[in-house]
């Protein structure tokens, strides 16, 4: 296939068969995929429908580079073993080979049949009316040898007119055939001429023969051809490094022994090692050891993240550090990264509703154009202008009139802007997710996985007084180690990650509703300790006073977060306060939606309290709370009632029919593969930034394909008329057969080339992002009851947790106002500084802040980065200037300080 009209004519011929449901053609990578009823129409049916158009097919093999070839489809793509072949530079190089031959041929065709012009030289045996038929033959014969490398135009040209189905090859080889032939037959006028000594004759066709045109004609559209092939080929870049990255062997324990074999020969179960700057070979599960891996690869995060025992990990992306065995789990077509592959290309390969414009057209263009070129000549000729004028009317329409740029259009386009997507960690499922994407006026976001980190964490310690955090969360985890309940989790990995040694405990019990109960061994004080943990109704119920510290649970909860209770031996501990973290870069993902244009809507089976905390902290307008799974679907269905288009951005299997149902679903890619199956964009890095990313990259994406289309409309619309010499008898332009060839070429490069534009892109933000010097640290202070605490709502929102692809980018989320209550029964705000701050700009100012202030000895310090201030207790006897250097030393600005 060489132009639009051969993928129109293929896809036509094969829709006509009884039993096909859906065909669709790649014209830039030459294979089809076909939906259709293996009890009506076989394989062989399809290929028989191809061939009959005057094409070549085979099916794909069984195992392509992207993976499984799915029943009922046939495509061609090489496999996963050959991904250094590709077929575009394969093209590039014949093209190149046919070029230069046709270049080195037409400098002395153009010497012998345009040097007598200006003066040139000629052999004797050349010059002269007396060697015309020599000089015709010359350039005959050079012409021939062109037009035989470039032969290939002729053979698919006359073969399509002859299937009644011409395409651009028709119109190449009509036009330089008539050139050819008028000139043998200007060459068998002029020996005429010679035999009856007619020196007129001979004189009149001598400058008369268009071997030159044919045979610029055809090195001009190689020229044309060769670009557009070398375009071509980087516009599958993408998915050539893709296949690039993955590895072709892998280390594999057998008997004690290392043994590399081919990852082909991977199964899953097998023990692989994998050293130190070595590639992950398959998808698996670490059994031993641990190393930091660099997955930017897959997710387009350049941070490596720390892997250890029990993590999974994927194929092709990079041991950076550390030594690692990992039991295969995905191995061949299964992997992430052919899946990957497999996606983006299934995206290439299908059509944007908008292309659809250009296939009706390019279906009636060629027949109208040869009709044109029929109708100039003849009415040229007759008013009465020479044969040769009116012949290279007809060959200038022909040739200038090639529907490339309209085949190449949209296609291209598709393919840079889902390789382009690809790098960023985007997967469009196909080209209609990408034209629909650009459209969306309304988001709905799932809460939980999606601007959430999905997993409750600690965000909170409040001590009872007398007691410190340590103690706290030693005697919370002791107890909670038993539970698998996901907040317990959440305790104990908080005091794994305090370095606490834990107590043995037991007579666990569960009351449910309430809490557990355990008994502590405290081996310190060699006595057993009561140990309750659970909510509010179990402490009363247990008689436990918690009145002291009622203000700070109050805040906990209006906060959206889940207070949990202590006590030892009926006397209160102190409280910890668990939150589903929301996800560092939510806030300014919903900034940049709303900067769009689009609504945002939060929508989570969450109680309406915890729902309206969190979106009060990302600026969300529209909560719509306590929805059951299925309730999801609905709530998409009625904004598309509205005539809304609806994107919905989720990660879990309750979120497969709302993403079914919405114009453009969204998966984390963190989330499920329900889910992912079941969405038209995956998002790799579960990042909600990549959303943002993917409807820009959609906007830039049918842009440049309008952009394309208009372009080559216009030129069409301006060249035809143009050769078929309307403008001639106004202003005496006439288009010369070789420029028109020449102009045909780089109308097809100019759409090629505006498309890689694309792989400039670059998605512009209008919120800025927190500055790098200060990184979201590995998880905020919690807060304490003693003394000067922390605001509780500013660590759910900034307590900072990687996404999934383990990225931890510092962002703005989440950081409300309000600030929990000090304790009362210390400090009593003794020596109380109020001070004022510039230059904070996110939770790690606030940290070095903290810091500097209570280093200083008798200092506590409460920091709002947000509000720029500093609650400064215990200041009484220490200058002000002490506290602004402390302050000063970090990089920040004191602008005021105030004692109360």
């Amino acid at each position: 296939m060489t132009c639009a009209s051969c993928s129109s004519h293929v896809e036509k011929a094969v829709s006509k068969l009884n039993g096909v449901s859906k065909v669709t053609v790649n014209l830039l990578q030459n294979f089809m995929v076909v939906e259709y009823d293996e009890t009506a129409v076989s394989e062989t049916d399809i290929i028989k429908a191809v061939t009959d158009a005057g094409y070549g097919a085979f099916p794909a093999d069984s195992k392509s580079r992207s993976g499984k070839t799915p029943a009922g489809q046939i495509g061609q793509t090489g496999q996963i073993e050959n991904a250094g072949q590709n077929p575009a530079a394969a093209e590039a190089e014949q093209m190149k080979f046919r070029l230069i031959w046709s270049i080195i041929l037409l400098i002395p065709l153009m010497y012998i049949a345009m040097g007598p012009m200006i003066g040139l030289p000629l052999p004797s045996f050349l010059s002269g009316h007396e060697n015309a038929v020599a000089f015709g033959m010359a350039q005959l014969l050079l012409a021939l040898a062109i037009a035989y490398l470039n032969r290939n135009y002729f053979i698919n040209g006359f073969k399509s007119l002859i299937k009644r189905a011409p395409t651009m090859d028709a119109l190449i080889a009509i036009g330089s055939s008539a050139a050819i032939i008028y000139g043998i037959y200007a060459i068998v006028r002029m020996g005429y001429g010679l035999a009856i000594q007619d020196f007129a004759l001979v004189e009149q066709y001598h400058m008369d023969m268009y071997f030159e045109s044919a045979g610029t004609i055809l090195t001009l559209i190689t020229v044309g051809k060769y670009l557009e092939s070398r375009s071509k080929g980087k516009t599958s870049d993408a998915i050539t490094r893709l296949l690039d990255l993955a590895p072709k062997t892998a280390l594999v324990e057998k008997d004690g022994a290392e043994v590399e074999i081919p990852v082909a020969d991977v199964a899953p179960g097998d023990v692989l090692i994998v050293k130190t700057g070595n590639s992950i070979p398959v998808d698996g599960r670490i059994i031993e050891g641990s190393a930091a891996i660099d997955e930017s690869a897959i997710t387009g995060e350049s941070i490596p993240v720390e892997k250890t025992i029990g993590d999974n990990v994927t194929g092709a992306t990079v041991n950076r550090s550390g030594f690692i065995k990992m039991t295969a789990v995905r191995v061949g077509e299964d992997t992430t990264l052919s899946q990957i592959i497999r996606l983006v290309e299934e995206a290439s390969a299908s059509k944007a509703p908008i292309s659809k414009l250009a296939d009706r057209v390019s279906a009636i263009f060629v027949p109208a154009v040869i009709l044109i070129a029929i109708i100039a000549t003849i009415a040229w000729l007759l008013l009465g202008y020479p044969f040769e004028f009116a012949l290279s009317i007809g060959i200038a329409v022909l040739v200038i009139s090639c529907p490339c740029a309209l085949g190449l259009a949209t296609p291209t386009a598709i393919m840079v802007g889902t390789g382009k997507g690809a790098e960023n960690g985007i997967l469009f499922r196909n080209a209609e997710s990408i034209e629909t994407a650009q459209t969306v006026n309304v988001v709905i976001l799932d809460k939980t996985g999606t601007v959430t980190e999905g997993k409750p964490s600690v965000t909170g310690i409040y001590p009872a007084a007398g007691f410190s955090k340590e103690e706290l969360m030693t005697y919370a985890a002791s107890v909670e180690k038993f539970s698998e309940h996901p907040l317990a989790v959440a305790i104990v990995e908080k005091a794994a990650a305090m370095n606490l040694n834990l107590m043995p405990a037991a007579d666990f019990k569960q009351t449910a509703g309430h809490g557990i109960q355990a008994v502590i061994q405290n081996q310190n004080q060699n006595q057993n300790e009561e140990i309750l943990a659970g909510n509010a109704k179990m402490m009363i119920a247990d008689s436990i006073d918690i009145q002291n510290l009622s203000g700070i649970s109050d805040e906990i909860a209006e906060n959206g977060q889940t207070p949990l209770y202590f006590a030892k031996n009926k006397q209160l501990l102190g409280i910890v306060s668990i939150a589903d973290i929301i996800k560092p870069t939510s806030k300014r993902a919903i900034a940049e939606f709303k900067n769009m244009g689009i609504d945002v809507i939060l929508l989570t089976g969450d109680n309406e309290k915890t729902a309206n905390a969190i979106a009060k902290q990302l600026e969300i307008d529209h909560v719509i709370a306590g929805v059951l799974p299925e309730g999801k679907e609905q709530i998409v269905r009625k904004q598309q009632e509205t005539g809304k288009k609806v994107a919905m951005i989720g990660d879990g299997i309750n979120d497969a029919p709302a993403l079914a149902r919405a114009d453009v679903g969204m998966a984390i890619g963190a989330g499920t593969d329900i889910a992912i199956e079941s969405a038209d964009i995956v998002l790799m890095k579960s990042d909600l930034m990549d959303a943002v990313t993917a409807f820009k990259l959609s906007k830039a994406t049918i842009r440049n394909i309008k952009e394309n289309l208009f372009w080559a409309f216009f030129y069409n619309i301006l060249g035809i008329p143009l050769a078929a010499g309307m403008f001639y008898p106004i202003l005496g332009w006439k288009l010369n057969p070789m420029f028109a060839a020449a102009a045909m070429s780089l109308s097809s490069l100019f759409v090629v080339t505006n498309a890689l534009r694309l792989r400039f892109f670059k998605p512009k933000f209008t919120t800025a992002a927190p500055p790098e010097a200060c990184p979201l640290p590995a998880e905020a202070d919690t807060a304490t009851a003693d003394g000067a605490a922390g605001s509780v709502a500013a660590a759910v929102g900034t307590a900072a947790v990687g996404t999934a692809a383990g990225s931890a980018a510092a962002d703005s989320s989440g950081a409300p106002a309000k600030t929990v209550p000090e304790n009362k029964d210390e400090n009593k705000n003794e020596g109380t500084v109020l001070m004022k701050i510039n230059g904070m700009t996110c939770i790690n100012c606030q940290k070095h802040v903290e810091k500097a202030l209570n280093a200083i000895p008798g200092v506590s310090a409460a920091v709002d980065w947000e509000a720029g201030t500093a609650r400064i207790s215990g200041a009484k006897e220490v200058s002000d200037e002490i506290l602004k250097q402390a302050v000063e030393k970090e990089g920040y600005e004191v602008v005021s300080i105030q004692r109360e």
